[in-house]
Protein backbone atom coordinates (compact mmCIF):
# COMPACT_ATOMS: atom_id res chain seq x y z
CA UNK A 1 0.00 0.00 0.00
CA UNK A 2 1.64 3.30 -1.37
CA UNK A 3 1.66 5.96 1.42
CA UNK A 4 -0.02 8.42 -1.22
CA UNK A 5 -2.73 5.90 -1.47
CA UNK A 6 -2.80 5.58 2.52
CA UNK A 7 -3.10 9.28 2.98
CA UNK A 8 -5.85 10.02 0.40
CA UNK A 9 -7.36 6.65 1.85
CA UNK A 10 -7.39 8.40 5.34
CA UNK A 11 -8.13 12.02 4.22
CA UNK A 12 -11.66 10.65 2.13
CA UNK A 13 -12.41 8.13 4.72
CA UNK A 14 -12.29 9.81 7.68
CA UNK A 15 -11.20 12.97 7.92
CA UNK A 16 -13.26 14.18 5.14
CA UNK A 17 -16.66 13.96 7.51
CA UNK A 18 -15.24 17.05 9.46
CA UNK A 19 -14.55 19.07 6.47
CA UNK A 20 -16.89 22.17 7.70
CA UNK A 21 -15.42 22.28 11.64
CA UNK A 22 -11.83 21.80 9.60
CA UNK A 23 -12.61 25.28 7.60
CA UNK A 24 -13.94 26.83 10.61
CA UNK A 25 -10.52 25.68 11.84
CA UNK A 26 -8.50 26.84 8.13
CA UNK A 27 -10.15 30.27 8.86
CA UNK A 28 -8.63 31.17 12.80
CA UNK A 29 -5.10 29.52 11.74
CA UNK A 30 -5.61 32.10 8.93
CA UNK A 31 -6.37 34.73 10.94
CA UNK A 32 -3.46 33.58 13.69
CA UNK A 33 -1.19 33.46 10.83
CA UNK A 34 -2.06 36.88 9.48
CA UNK A 35 -1.68 38.51 12.99
CA UNK A 36 1.65 36.71 13.48
CA UNK A 37 2.95 37.97 9.91
CA UNK A 38 1.55 41.97 11.20
CA UNK A 39 3.96 42.10 14.19
CA UNK A 40 7.48 42.20 11.42
CA UNK A 41 5.50 43.72 8.85
CA UNK A 42 4.98 46.60 11.27
CA UNK A 43 8.66 46.69 12.44
CA UNK A 44 9.67 48.69 9.54
CA UNK A 45 7.72 52.31 9.97
CA UNK A 46 8.45 51.69 13.75
CA UNK A 47 12.54 51.88 13.50
CA UNK A 48 12.38 54.16 10.23
CA UNK A 49 9.87 56.96 11.63
CA UNK A 50 8.29 56.49 15.75
CA UNK A 51 12.07 55.95 16.86
CA UNK A 52 13.92 58.48 14.28
CA UNK A 53 10.82 61.53 14.83
CA UNK A 54 10.19 60.87 18.59
CA UNK A 55 6.53 60.75 18.14
CA UNK A 56 4.97 59.86 20.95
CA UNK A 57 1.58 59.19 19.78
CA UNK A 58 2.35 57.08 16.58
CA UNK A 59 4.23 55.12 19.23
CA UNK A 60 1.49 54.75 21.04
CA UNK A 61 -0.56 53.67 17.92
CA UNK A 62 2.24 51.44 17.06
CA UNK A 63 1.98 49.46 20.37
CA UNK A 64 -1.71 49.49 20.66
CA UNK A 65 -1.73 47.91 16.96
CA UNK A 66 0.66 45.18 18.01
CA UNK A 67 -1.02 44.32 21.63
CA UNK A 68 -4.52 43.89 19.32
CA UNK A 69 -2.32 41.48 17.02
CA UNK A 70 -1.18 39.35 19.59
CA UNK A 71 -5.03 39.43 21.03
CA UNK A 72 -6.27 38.56 18.07
CA UNK A 73 -3.71 35.55 17.59
CA UNK A 74 -4.70 34.15 20.88
CA UNK A 75 -8.19 34.23 20.17
CA UNK A 76 -7.41 32.73 17.22
CA UNK A 77 -5.62 29.88 18.03
CA UNK A 78 -7.32 29.16 20.58
CA UNK A 79 -10.32 28.77 18.58
CA UNK A 80 -7.81 26.87 15.88
CA UNK A 81 -6.37 24.74 18.41
CA UNK A 82 -9.90 23.42 20.50
CA UNK A 83 -11.52 22.61 16.98
CA UNK A 84 -8.28 20.51 15.77
CA UNK A 85 -8.08 18.84 19.52
CA UNK A 86 -11.98 17.47 18.91
CA UNK A 87 -11.92 16.63 15.22
CA UNK A 88 -8.48 14.78 15.56
CA UNK A 89 -9.85 12.44 18.67
CA UNK A 90 -13.16 12.26 16.52
CA UNK A 91 -11.19 10.79 13.82
CA UNK A 92 -9.04 8.78 15.74
CA UNK A 93 -12.18 7.36 17.38
CA UNK A 94 -13.99 6.88 15.04
CA UNK A 95 -11.09 4.35 13.57
CA UNK A 96 -10.71 2.49 16.68
CA UNK A 97 -14.91 2.19 16.40
CA UNK A 98 -14.68 0.98 12.85
CA UNK A 99 -11.54 -1.46 13.61
CA UNK A 100 -13.44 -2.54 16.84
CA UNK A 101 -16.51 -3.03 14.78
CA UNK A 102 -14.61 -4.95 11.55
CA UNK A 103 -13.14 -6.97 14.63
CA UNK A 104 -16.40 -8.30 15.71
CA UNK A 105 -17.68 -9.51 12.39
CA UNK A 106 -15.00 -11.32 11.29
CA UNK A 107 -14.49 -15.14 11.35
CA UNK A 108 -12.93 -17.23 13.93
CA UNK A 109 -10.34 -18.18 11.58
CA UNK A 110 -8.84 -14.67 11.64
CA UNK A 111 -8.41 -14.69 15.34
CA UNK A 112 -6.61 -17.88 15.19
CA UNK A 113 -3.95 -16.43 12.22
CA UNK A 114 -3.35 -13.79 14.19
CA UNK A 115 -1.46 -12.92 17.76
CA UNK A 116 -4.37 -11.94 20.25
CA UNK A 117 -1.14 -9.63 21.49
CA UNK A 118 -0.84 -7.84 17.69
CA UNK A 119 -3.95 -6.94 17.80
CA UNK A 120 -4.01 -5.27 20.73
CA UNK A 121 -1.14 -3.71 19.76
CA UNK A 122 -2.80 -2.54 16.11
CA UNK A 123 -6.01 -1.29 18.26
CA UNK A 124 -3.82 0.80 20.99
CA UNK A 125 -0.31 1.57 20.19
CA UNK A 126 -0.88 2.44 16.27
CA UNK A 127 -4.26 3.99 16.71
CA UNK A 128 -2.36 6.38 18.87
CA UNK A 129 0.46 7.05 16.77
CA UNK A 130 -2.29 7.67 13.81
CA UNK A 131 -3.82 10.40 16.86
CA UNK A 132 -0.27 11.92 16.94
CA UNK A 133 0.21 11.88 13.21
CA UNK A 134 -3.55 13.09 12.16
CA UNK A 135 -3.18 16.49 15.08
CA UNK A 136 0.38 17.10 13.78
CA UNK A 137 0.14 16.75 9.83
CA UNK A 138 -3.39 19.03 10.51
CA UNK A 139 -1.93 21.62 12.51
CA UNK A 140 1.40 21.74 10.42
CA UNK A 141 -0.57 21.90 7.18
CA UNK A 142 -2.93 24.67 8.23
CA UNK A 143 -1.35 27.00 10.71
CA UNK A 144 2.56 26.41 10.41
CA UNK A 145 2.39 26.59 5.96
CA UNK A 146 -0.24 29.69 6.51
CA UNK A 147 1.79 30.88 8.83
CA UNK A 148 5.07 30.71 6.84
CA UNK A 149 3.06 31.72 3.41
CA UNK A 150 2.09 35.19 5.30
CA UNK A 151 5.86 35.82 6.51
CA UNK A 152 7.33 34.89 3.29
CA UNK A 153 5.06 37.43 1.39
CA UNK A 154 6.04 40.20 3.79
CA UNK A 155 9.92 38.96 3.38
CA UNK A 156 9.14 39.54 -0.63
CA UNK A 157 7.23 42.50 0.24
CA UNK A 158 10.30 44.35 1.90
CA UNK A 159 13.18 42.65 -0.44
CA UNK A 160 13.09 40.33 -3.11
CA UNK A 161 16.73 39.82 -3.22
CA UNK A 162 17.09 39.04 0.00
CA UNK A 163 14.12 36.43 -0.10
CA UNK A 164 15.79 35.07 -2.38
CA UNK A 165 19.09 34.52 -0.80
CA UNK A 166 16.98 33.12 1.65
CA UNK A 167 14.85 30.45 -0.65
CA UNK A 168 17.77 29.29 -2.30
CA UNK A 169 19.08 27.75 0.79
CA UNK A 170 15.69 26.29 1.98
CA UNK A 171 15.47 24.01 -0.67
CA UNK A 172 18.35 22.19 -0.02
CA UNK A 173 16.52 20.30 3.16
CA UNK A 174 14.28 18.40 1.13
CA UNK A 175 16.43 15.33 0.03
CA UNK A 176 18.19 14.68 3.80
CA UNK A 177 14.23 15.71 5.76
CA UNK A 178 12.69 13.29 2.58
CA UNK A 179 15.68 10.54 3.32
CA UNK A 180 15.05 11.15 6.73
CA UNK A 181 11.36 10.48 6.44
CA UNK A 182 11.71 6.91 4.36
CA UNK A 183 14.23 5.55 7.16
CA UNK A 184 11.32 6.69 9.44
CA UNK A 185 8.77 4.75 8.05
CA UNK A 186 10.73 1.72 8.25
CA UNK A 187 11.76 2.24 11.24
CA UNK A 188 8.72 2.50 12.64
CA UNK A 189 7.05 -0.94 10.87
CA UNK A 190 9.59 -2.62 12.79
CA UNK A 191 8.98 -0.81 16.24
CA UNK A 192 5.10 -1.80 15.96
CA UNK A 193 5.55 -4.84 14.66
CA UNK A 194 7.90 -5.55 17.85
CA UNK A 195 5.61 -4.47 20.02
CA UNK A 196 3.02 -6.39 19.05
CA UNK A 197 5.04 -9.50 19.55
CA UNK A 198 5.86 -7.92 23.19
CA UNK A 199 2.38 -7.64 23.83
CA UNK A 200 1.64 -10.77 23.09
CA UNK A 201 4.33 -12.50 25.57
CA UNK A 202 3.35 -10.54 28.46
CA UNK A 203 -0.40 -11.48 27.37
CA UNK A 204 0.91 -15.16 27.37
CA UNK A 205 2.66 -15.38 30.75
CA UNK A 206 -0.25 -13.19 32.73
CA UNK A 207 -2.36 -16.10 31.18
CA UNK A 208 -0.62 -18.92 32.18
CA UNK A 209 1.11 -17.55 35.27
CA UNK A 210 0.12 -20.60 37.29
CA UNK A 211 2.15 -22.45 34.55
CA UNK A 212 4.89 -20.59 35.03
CA UNK A 213 4.86 -21.05 39.29
CA UNK A 214 4.42 -24.39 38.92
CA UNK A 215 7.40 -25.03 36.79
CA UNK A 216 9.94 -22.41 38.98
CA UNK A 217 9.83 -20.72 35.67
CA UNK A 218 10.28 -17.26 36.59
CA UNK A 219 14.22 -16.14 36.31
CA UNK A 220 13.95 -18.29 32.73
CA UNK A 221 10.76 -15.93 31.96
CA UNK A 222 12.56 -12.55 33.41
CA UNK A 223 15.52 -13.52 30.74
CA UNK A 224 12.90 -13.93 27.94
CA UNK A 225 11.33 -10.39 28.94
CA UNK A 226 14.76 -8.09 29.05
CA UNK A 227 15.87 -9.78 25.71
CA UNK A 228 12.84 -8.75 24.32
CA UNK A 229 12.80 -5.58 25.94
CA UNK A 230 16.00 -4.54 24.70
CA UNK A 231 15.29 -5.61 21.05
CA UNK A 232 12.27 -3.10 21.41
CA UNK A 233 14.83 -0.62 22.83
CA UNK A 234 17.26 -0.72 20.31
CA UNK A 235 14.47 -0.11 17.92
CA UNK A 236 12.77 2.68 19.75
CA UNK A 237 16.68 4.59 20.25
CA UNK A 238 17.01 4.36 16.46
CA UNK A 239 13.45 5.62 15.92
CA UNK A 240 14.81 8.68 18.24
CA UNK A 241 17.97 9.21 16.60
CA UNK A 242 16.99 9.18 13.35
CA UNK A 243 13.83 11.35 14.25
CA UNK A 244 16.16 13.87 16.12
CA UNK A 245 18.55 13.81 13.39
CA UNK A 246 16.05 16.70 11.59
CA UNK A 247 17.18 19.12 13.94
CA UNK A 248 20.86 19.82 13.29
CA UNK A 249 19.59 19.67 9.23
CA UNK A 250 17.44 22.05 10.09
CA UNK A 251 18.90 24.27 12.15
CA UNK A 252 22.34 24.48 9.81
CA UNK A 253 20.48 24.78 6.38
CA UNK A 254 18.48 28.04 9.15
CA UNK A 255 21.72 29.17 10.29
CA UNK A 256 23.06 29.75 6.67
CA UNK A 257 20.07 31.59 5.54
CA UNK A 258 20.62 34.04 8.81
CA UNK A 259 24.17 34.57 7.70
CA UNK A 260 23.21 35.46 4.20
CA UNK A 261 20.93 37.67 5.05
CA UNK A 262 22.61 39.61 7.22
CA UNK A 263 25.76 39.88 5.46
CA UNK A 264 24.16 41.10 2.15
CA UNK A 265 21.40 43.21 4.40
CA UNK A 266 23.93 44.61 6.47
CA UNK A 267 26.34 45.72 3.14
CA UNK A 268 23.01 47.14 2.48
CA UNK A 269 22.10 49.47 5.22
CA UNK A 270 25.52 50.23 5.26
CA UNK A 271 26.10 51.88 1.75
CA UNK A 272 22.65 53.12 2.18
CA UNK A 273 20.46 51.12 -0.28
CA UNK A 274 18.34 49.99 2.28
CA UNK A 275 17.04 51.53 5.62
CA UNK A 276 17.09 49.74 8.76
CA UNK A 277 14.25 49.16 9.29
CA UNK A 278 13.74 47.25 5.88
CA UNK A 279 16.64 44.89 7.49
CA UNK A 280 14.68 44.49 10.66
CA UNK A 281 11.40 44.40 8.98
CA UNK A 282 12.83 41.32 7.11
CA UNK A 283 14.92 39.39 10.17
CA UNK A 284 11.86 39.39 11.91
CA UNK A 285 9.92 37.58 9.40
CA UNK A 286 12.66 34.91 8.72
CA UNK A 287 12.82 34.66 12.10
CA UNK A 288 9.35 34.26 12.87
CA UNK A 289 9.06 31.79 9.55
CA UNK A 290 11.85 29.95 11.18
CA UNK A 291 9.78 27.90 13.51
CA UNK A 292 7.01 27.07 11.45
CA UNK A 293 9.39 26.08 8.81
CA UNK A 294 11.37 23.63 11.67
CA UNK A 295 7.90 21.84 12.24
CA UNK A 296 6.97 21.53 8.56
CA UNK A 297 9.94 19.55 8.09
CA UNK A 298 9.19 17.70 11.17
CA UNK A 299 6.01 17.12 9.86
CA UNK A 300 7.11 14.38 7.29
CA UNK A 301 8.69 12.26 9.61
CA UNK A 302 5.41 12.39 11.98
CA UNK A 303 3.15 11.73 8.94
CA UNK A 304 5.92 8.46 8.16
CA UNK A 305 5.32 7.26 12.06
CA UNK A 306 1.34 7.91 11.28
CA UNK A 307 1.08 6.04 7.67
CA UNK A 308 2.78 3.30 8.94
CA UNK A 309 0.63 2.65 11.58
CA UNK A 310 -2.52 3.55 9.35
CA UNK A 311 -0.66 0.76 6.90
CA UNK A 312 -0.69 -1.59 9.58
CA UNK A 313 -4.78 -0.64 11.04
CA UNK A 314 -5.75 -0.47 7.37
CA UNK A 315 -4.36 -4.30 7.04
CA UNK A 316 -6.83 -5.34 9.70
CA UNK A 317 -9.74 -3.72 7.65
CA UNK A 318 -8.90 -4.98 4.32
CA UNK A 319 -9.37 -8.41 5.33
CA UNK A 320 -12.97 -9.24 4.17
CA UNK A 321 -14.80 -12.28 6.14
CA UNK A 322 -15.62 -15.04 4.74
CA UNK A 323 -18.16 -15.72 6.43
CA UNK A 324 -21.40 -13.57 5.62
CA UNK A 325 -24.88 -13.26 4.87
CA UNK A 326 -26.06 -13.96 1.31
CA UNK A 327 -27.60 -11.45 -1.02
CA UNK A 328 -31.19 -12.07 0.41
CA UNK A 329 -31.19 -13.45 3.55
CA UNK A 330 -33.89 -15.88 4.60
CA UNK A 331 -35.09 -15.42 8.69
CA UNK A 332 -36.19 -18.30 10.24
CA UNK A 333 -39.68 -17.46 11.62
CA UNK A 334 -41.04 -21.25 12.49
CA UNK A 335 -40.05 -23.31 14.71
CA UNK A 336 -36.95 -26.48 14.39
CA UNK A 337 -38.15 -29.44 13.37
CA UNK A 338 -35.00 -30.75 11.71
CA UNK A 339 -31.47 -30.29 11.41
CA UNK A 340 -29.79 -32.53 8.52
CA UNK A 341 -26.03 -32.43 7.90
CA UNK A 342 -25.53 -33.87 4.43
CA UNK A 343 -21.78 -34.95 3.30
CA UNK A 344 -20.26 -32.54 4.78
CA UNK A 345 -16.77 -32.33 4.72
CA UNK A 346 -14.49 -29.65 6.26
CA UNK A 347 -11.11 -28.69 6.32
CA UNK A 348 -9.14 -25.89 8.34
CA UNK A 349 -5.85 -25.23 5.83
CA UNK A 350 -7.86 -26.40 2.40
CA UNK A 351 -4.64 -29.61 2.93
CA UNK A 352 -6.52 -31.81 4.52
CA UNK A 353 -9.94 -32.67 6.03
CA UNK A 354 -11.10 -32.52 9.56
CA UNK A 355 -14.32 -34.21 8.66
CA UNK A 356 -15.23 -35.83 5.42
CA UNK A 357 -18.28 -37.03 3.93
CA UNK A 358 -20.48 -37.07 7.59
CA UNK A 359 -24.31 -37.54 7.11
CA UNK A 360 -26.96 -37.48 10.12
CA UNK A 361 -30.05 -36.37 10.68
CA UNK A 362 -31.77 -34.54 14.04
CA UNK A 363 -34.94 -34.31 15.03
CA UNK A 364 -36.95 -31.87 17.47
CA UNK A 365 -36.20 -32.54 20.92
CA UNK A 366 -33.80 -35.09 19.92
CA UNK A 367 -30.70 -35.30 21.75
CA UNK A 368 -27.44 -36.45 19.43
CA UNK A 369 -23.68 -37.21 20.81
CA UNK A 370 -20.82 -37.08 19.62
CA UNK A 371 -17.67 -39.19 21.06
CA UNK A 372 -13.86 -40.30 19.95
CA UNK A 373 -10.59 -39.67 20.11
CA UNK A 374 -8.45 -36.53 20.81
CA UNK A 375 -8.56 -35.16 16.96
CA UNK A 376 -11.06 -37.42 15.48
CA UNK A 377 -13.59 -33.90 14.71
CA UNK A 378 -15.96 -33.77 17.55
CA UNK A 379 -15.77 -30.16 18.13
CA UNK A 380 -14.88 -29.22 14.68
CA UNK A 381 -18.48 -30.71 13.67
CA UNK A 382 -20.73 -28.49 15.96
CA UNK A 383 -18.91 -25.13 14.97
CA UNK A 384 -19.94 -25.45 11.59
CA UNK A 385 -23.66 -24.88 12.93
CA UNK A 386 -23.65 -21.61 13.90
CA UNK A 387 -20.87 -20.67 10.85
CA UNK A 388 -18.23 -20.43 13.24
CA UNK A 389 -16.75 -21.70 9.86
CA UNK A 390 -18.36 -22.50 6.90
CA UNK A 391 -17.78 -26.50 5.33
CA UNK A 392 -15.73 -27.18 2.42
CA UNK A 393 -18.41 -29.86 0.90
CA UNK A 394 -21.82 -31.13 1.10
CA UNK A 395 -24.25 -28.59 3.62
CA UNK A 396 -26.29 -28.36 6.51
CA UNK A 397 -29.83 -27.65 6.68
CA UNK A 398 -32.28 -26.25 9.19
CA UNK A 399 -35.87 -27.15 8.19
CA UNK A 400 -34.55 -28.22 4.60
CA UNK A 401 -32.67 -24.66 4.37
CA UNK A 402 -29.32 -24.39 3.83
CA UNK A 403 -27.80 -22.19 6.95
CA UNK A 404 -25.51 -20.66 3.97
CA UNK A 405 -28.56 -18.74 3.42
CA UNK A 406 -29.53 -18.17 6.20
CA UNK A 407 -29.40 -14.31 7.89
CA UNK A 408 -26.30 -15.27 10.28
CA UNK A 409 -27.71 -13.50 13.46
CA UNK A 410 -30.68 -14.68 12.83
CA UNK A 411 -29.08 -18.33 12.83
CA UNK A 412 -26.85 -18.04 16.05
CA UNK A 413 -30.13 -16.52 17.79
CA UNK A 414 -31.82 -19.87 17.59
CA UNK A 415 -28.43 -21.48 19.01
CA UNK A 416 -26.96 -21.46 22.97
CA UNK A 417 -23.17 -22.78 23.67
CA UNK A 418 -22.06 -24.25 27.08
CA UNK A 419 -18.36 -25.37 26.41
CA UNK A 420 -14.91 -26.99 28.09
CA UNK A 421 -13.44 -23.40 28.31
CA UNK A 422 -15.97 -21.26 30.04
CA UNK A 423 -16.10 -17.65 28.49
CA UNK A 424 -16.76 -15.21 31.66
CA UNK A 425 -16.12 -11.44 31.58
CA UNK A 426 -14.30 -9.30 34.56
CA UNK A 427 -18.04 -7.77 35.59
CA UNK A 428 -20.65 -9.64 38.22
CA UNK A 429 -22.34 -12.59 38.45
CA UNK A 430 -25.60 -10.74 36.89
CA UNK A 431 -24.34 -8.91 33.76
CA UNK A 432 -22.38 -12.44 32.69
CA UNK A 433 -25.53 -13.90 33.21
CA UNK A 434 -27.47 -11.24 31.28
CA UNK A 435 -25.10 -11.67 28.40
CA UNK A 436 -27.56 -14.49 27.26
CA UNK A 437 -30.68 -12.17 26.84
CA UNK A 438 -30.16 -8.54 26.07
CA UNK A 439 -32.56 -6.48 28.61
CA UNK A 440 -33.26 -9.19 30.82
CA UNK A 441 -34.68 -8.13 33.80
CA UNK A 442 -33.16 -9.16 37.16
CA UNK A 443 -36.59 -11.83 37.99
CA UNK A 444 -35.35 -13.28 34.49
CA UNK A 445 -31.89 -13.86 35.37
CA UNK A 446 -32.32 -15.01 38.82
CA UNK A 447 -34.74 -17.99 37.54
CA UNK A 448 -32.56 -18.63 34.75
CA UNK A 449 -29.77 -19.08 37.79
CA UNK A 450 -32.04 -21.10 40.07
CA UNK A 451 -32.62 -23.14 36.96
CA UNK A 452 -28.85 -23.49 36.39
CA UNK A 453 -28.39 -24.61 40.28
CA UNK A 454 -26.19 -21.44 40.64
CA UNK A 455 -28.31 -19.32 42.89
CA UNK A 456 -27.45 -20.44 46.32
CA UNK A 457 -23.82 -19.52 45.46
CA UNK A 458 -24.21 -16.96 44.46
CA UNK A 459 -26.72 -15.09 46.84
CA UNK A 460 -23.70 -16.75 49.69
CA UNK A 461 -21.06 -14.33 47.81
CA UNK A 462 -19.84 -11.11 49.22
CA UNK A 463 -22.64 -8.72 47.31
CA UNK A 464 -24.76 -11.25 45.90
CA UNK A 465 -25.17 -11.03 42.12
CA UNK A 466 -23.22 -7.67 41.76
CA UNK A 467 -19.95 -9.54 43.27
CA UNK A 468 -17.61 -9.09 40.69
CA UNK A 469 -15.82 -12.44 39.54
CA UNK A 470 -12.34 -11.38 38.45
CA UNK A 471 -11.36 -12.36 34.46
CA UNK A 472 -12.92 -15.42 33.22
CA UNK A 473 -14.19 -15.86 36.89
CA UNK A 474 -10.98 -16.45 38.35
CA UNK A 475 -12.50 -16.06 41.55
CA UNK A 476 -15.07 -18.50 41.40
CA UNK A 477 -14.28 -22.50 41.18
CA UNK A 478 -14.44 -24.19 37.61
CA UNK A 479 -18.45 -26.13 38.53
CA UNK A 480 -19.80 -22.28 39.33
CA UNK A 481 -18.44 -21.10 36.09
CA UNK A 482 -19.84 -23.55 34.41
CA UNK A 483 -23.08 -23.49 36.00
CA UNK A 484 -22.87 -19.46 35.39
CA UNK A 485 -22.25 -20.23 31.66
CA UNK A 486 -25.43 -22.62 31.26
CA UNK A 487 -27.34 -20.00 33.62
CA UNK A 488 -27.08 -17.53 30.29
CA UNK A 489 -27.90 -20.22 28.76
CA UNK A 490 -31.00 -20.69 30.19
CA UNK A 491 -31.66 -17.46 29.79
CA UNK A 492 -30.83 -17.19 26.29
CA UNK A 493 -33.93 -19.95 26.36
CA UNK A 494 -32.55 -20.95 22.57
CA UNK A 495 -33.82 -23.91 20.33
CA UNK A 496 -30.83 -25.13 19.92
CA UNK A 497 -27.86 -26.24 22.55
CA UNK A 498 -24.25 -26.89 21.60
CA UNK A 499 -22.67 -28.78 24.92
CA UNK A 500 -18.95 -29.21 23.69
CA UNK A 501 -17.14 -31.36 26.47
CA UNK A 502 -19.16 -29.19 28.92
CA UNK A 503 -17.83 -31.47 31.99
CA UNK A 504 -15.18 -32.72 31.30
CA UNK A 505 -12.45 -30.92 33.32
CA UNK A 506 -14.41 -30.80 36.44
CA UNK A 507 -14.07 -33.09 39.43
CA UNK A 508 -16.89 -35.58 40.00
CA UNK A 509 -18.61 -33.73 42.93
CA UNK A 510 -18.71 -30.51 40.30
CA UNK A 511 -19.43 -32.88 37.29
CA UNK A 512 -22.74 -34.23 39.37
CA UNK A 513 -23.57 -30.74 40.16
CA UNK A 514 -23.52 -29.25 36.82
CA UNK A 515 -24.73 -32.15 35.16
CA UNK A 516 -27.90 -32.06 36.49
CA UNK A 517 -28.34 -28.22 35.79
CA UNK A 518 -27.37 -29.06 32.57
CA UNK A 519 -30.11 -31.84 32.20
CA UNK A 520 -32.61 -29.41 33.11
CA UNK A 521 -30.82 -27.21 30.28
CA UNK A 522 -31.32 -30.25 27.51
CA UNK A 523 -35.08 -30.42 28.66
CA UNK A 524 -37.46 -29.77 25.44
CA UNK A 525 -34.28 -28.82 23.12
CA UNK A 526 -32.35 -30.63 20.44
CA UNK A 527 -29.15 -31.08 21.81
CA UNK A 528 -25.74 -31.98 19.85
CA UNK A 529 -23.33 -32.80 22.72
CA UNK A 530 -19.93 -33.42 22.00
CA UNK A 531 -18.81 -35.99 24.87
CA UNK A 532 -15.50 -36.70 27.05
CA UNK A 533 -17.21 -39.21 29.36
CA UNK A 534 -19.81 -41.52 27.93
CA UNK A 535 -21.89 -42.12 31.02
CA UNK A 536 -23.17 -38.40 30.74
CA UNK A 537 -24.51 -39.42 27.14
CA UNK A 538 -25.92 -43.03 28.31
CA UNK A 539 -29.10 -41.67 27.39
CA UNK A 540 -29.13 -39.71 23.76
CA UNK A 541 -31.17 -40.73 21.25
CA UNK A 542 -28.21 -41.21 19.03
CA UNK A 543 -24.37 -41.49 19.78
CA UNK A 544 -22.35 -41.16 16.96
CA UNK A 545 -18.30 -42.29 17.32
CA UNK A 546 -16.29 -40.35 15.12
CA UNK A 547 -12.22 -41.78 14.07
CA UNK A 548 -10.40 -38.85 11.49
CA UNK A 549 -13.12 -37.06 10.78
CA UNK A 550 -15.33 -39.77 9.84
CA UNK A 551 -18.83 -41.57 11.70
CA UNK A 552 -17.36 -45.02 12.21
CA UNK A 553 -20.35 -46.41 14.54
CA UNK A 554 -23.85 -44.70 15.47
CA UNK A 555 -26.58 -46.38 17.26
CA UNK A 556 -27.88 -46.00 20.94
CA UNK A 557 -25.93 -46.81 24.48
CA UNK A 558 -27.15 -50.05 24.44
CA UNK A 559 -27.15 -50.99 21.06
CA UNK A 560 -23.11 -49.40 20.75
CA UNK A 561 -21.89 -51.69 23.30
CA UNK A 562 -23.75 -55.07 21.85
CA UNK A 563 -21.63 -54.14 18.86
CA UNK A 564 -17.99 -54.29 20.78
CA UNK A 565 -16.66 -51.94 18.55
CA UNK A 566 -14.79 -48.70 18.86
CA UNK A 567 -17.68 -47.04 21.24
CA UNK A 568 -17.29 -50.44 23.47
CA UNK A 569 -13.98 -50.15 23.63
CA UNK A 570 -13.86 -46.41 24.76
CA UNK A 571 -16.53 -47.60 27.31
CA UNK A 572 -14.27 -49.81 28.55
CA UNK A 573 -11.50 -48.24 28.64
CA UNK A 574 -13.23 -45.49 30.97
CA UNK A 575 -14.50 -47.64 33.04
CA UNK A 576 -11.68 -50.03 33.89
CA UNK A 577 -9.96 -46.22 34.81
CA UNK A 578 -7.78 -46.20 31.82
CA UNK A 579 -6.56 -42.85 30.45
CA UNK A 580 -8.12 -41.19 27.59
CA UNK A 581 -7.43 -37.98 26.71
CA UNK A 582 -10.08 -35.34 26.13
CA UNK A 583 -10.23 -34.05 22.72
CA UNK A 584 -8.91 -30.40 22.04
CA UNK A 585 -11.21 -29.58 19.54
Amino acid sequence: MKKIGLAKRLLKEHVHPYYKQLGVAVICMAIAALATASFPYFLKPAFDFIFDSKGKTELFFFCVCILVSFVVKGVASYGESVIMLSVGQKIIFDIQERLFRHLLHSDLRFFHNIHSGDLLSRFSNDVNMMRTAVSTTLVGIGKDFLTFIFLTCVMFYRDSTLAGFAFIVFPSAIVPISLIGRRMKKVTENTQNSLGIFSGYLTQIFQGIRIVKAYNSKNLEITRIKNKMNELLKLIVRSAKIKSSLHPTSEFIGGIAIVLVLGYGGFQVIHDHKTTGDLISFLGALLLSYEPLKRLTHLSANMQEGLASAKRVFEILDVKPSIRNSANPIFLKSEIKTIDFKDVSFSYDDKRNALENISFSVKKGETIAFVGKSGSGKSSLINLLPRFYDVSGGGIFINGINIRDLDIDNLRDQISIVTQETILFDASFYENIAYGKENASREEIILASKAALADEFIKDSVSGYDTIIGENGIRISGGQRQRISIARAMLKNAPILLLDEATSSLDTASEKAVQKALNKLMKNRTTLVVAHRLSSIMKADVIHVLDNGKIIESGTHESLLSKNGSYSKLWNAQNADEVYTPSVR
